[in-house]
């Protein structure tokens, strides 16, 4: 195979609150309870081709990356209409930006699983949509394996609303180890439904991935969950998501990288160039200038007009990765078919169907 290097670039809130207790070592991030409203997002709302589920608003595992970061624009909007924050809460509000507030101050949809039991009451019209095939994705906005999963479990209590419901296709995104606490659930699941782990992994150097991903599981980790997965019977693969232009695009990283999940045993790949929204700019190209200083004007110059890289690029990005999932024997899916083109609609539909309430004592 020809290992030609790709081209860099082508020519609403109550009164009063106060916070879940502090999880670890993470003495700068903030959990908050929320009383959520709606849990199960469809569709018509999202603008992606499946339904979705996020746990969690925000991300404690703060990738520079992150395309889901304007989720905390909505949830700030609501509680700037409220009548008064109290304490931390109204101070943070006025003095963090979204896009930092996404990965500090994360909210815990604690009624998760009894809503969603709810919502998929057999005989639903959900319920009934669901069973006739459309998909279910948890964690399109958010890691539903973040730290937080490991003490509130909001994850695994939905996962076990759904195991009581046969019929369902189900799918779970995370880069964590944790999902591998609920293998026993997911091979529930797996008895009468479908359920695909999606681990996604864009760099098997540890140096590297602790720069751009700071807080998340060792790339090591990952494929260690991945290979423990299939041995336990779990559909699982990996998301090389998103490819970072100029930073983990080598056509040599890459190889290597498939070949390595491939020997875990993944069933599949999925690939997407880097893709940068409004919130998720405004902390990626600033990360770029202090990181990455020589690739700072052509970041700039390629995202100026436009939240992807060209045409030339994801075209030549895609092609050479089915060469190599060929040549390893890992069935390629594409972008579109991991979200239906829309990435980040669901962070909007799940900041508006929350809201903070008084938390559960510590």
């Amino acid at each position: 195979m020809q290992q030609s290097p790709l081209p860099l670039f082508p020519p609403a809130v109550e009164r009063s609150f106060r916070a879940l207790p502090v999880i670890g070592e993470q003495r700068d991030i903030t959990y908050y309870a929320v009383r959520a409203r709606g849990i199960l997002n469809d569709p018509a709302t999202t603008g992606m081709g499946f339904w979705s589920i996020n746990p969690y608003i925000g991300c404690a595992f703060g990738c520079a990356y992150c395309y889901a970061r304007y989720a905390h624009r909505y949830v700030m909007e609501r509680a700037a209409g409220a009548d008064r924050l109290a304490g931390a809460a109204e101070r943070d509000a006025g003095r963090m930006p979204p896009w930092l507030a996404f990965e500090r101050h994360i909210f815990v949809k604690r009624n998760g699983a009894e809503l969603l039991a709810r919502t998929l009451r057999h005989g639903s019209e959900r319920h009934l949509a669901l069973v006739r095939g459309e998909h279910i994705a948890i964690g399109t906005a958010t890691d539903p394996y973040q730290p937080a999963e490991r003490r509130y479990r909001v994850t695994r209590d939905i996962l076990e609303v759904l195991a009581q419901h046969p019929g369902l296709h189900v799918s779970v995104t995370t880069k964590s180890p944790l999902v591998t606490r609920d293998v026993d659930v997911l091979a529930r699941i797996a008895r009468h439904s479908t359920v695909t782990v999606h681990l996604s992994l864009i760099t098997l150097d540890r140096a590297l991935a602790r720069r751009l991903e700071p807080r998340a599981p060792t790339p090591e980790s990952r494929l260690r969950a991945l290979a423990r997965l299939r041995e336990a019977g779990i559909d699982a693969g990996i998301n090389c998501m998103p490819v970072l232009p100029g930073i983990t695009d080598h056509p040599r990283d890459l190889e290597v990288l498939v070949r390595r999940v491939a020997e875990a045993g993944a069933t599949h790949l999925a690939v997407c160039a880097l893709r940068l929204q409004h919130e998720a700019r405004k902390r990626y190209l600033p990360f770029i200038a202090q990181e990455f200083p020589e690739l700072a004007g052509r970041y700039r110059r390629a995202y100026a007009a436009a939240h992807a890289p060209g045409a030339r690029y994801r075209a030549g990005l895609s092609a050479f990765m089915k060469q190599l999932c060929r040549k390893y024997g890992i069935p390629p899916r594409s972008y579109e078919e991991e979200t239906g083109g829309a990435e980040g609609s669901a962070a909007r539909a799940d900041a508006g169907d929350a809201q903070l309430s008084l938390p559960l004592p510590a």
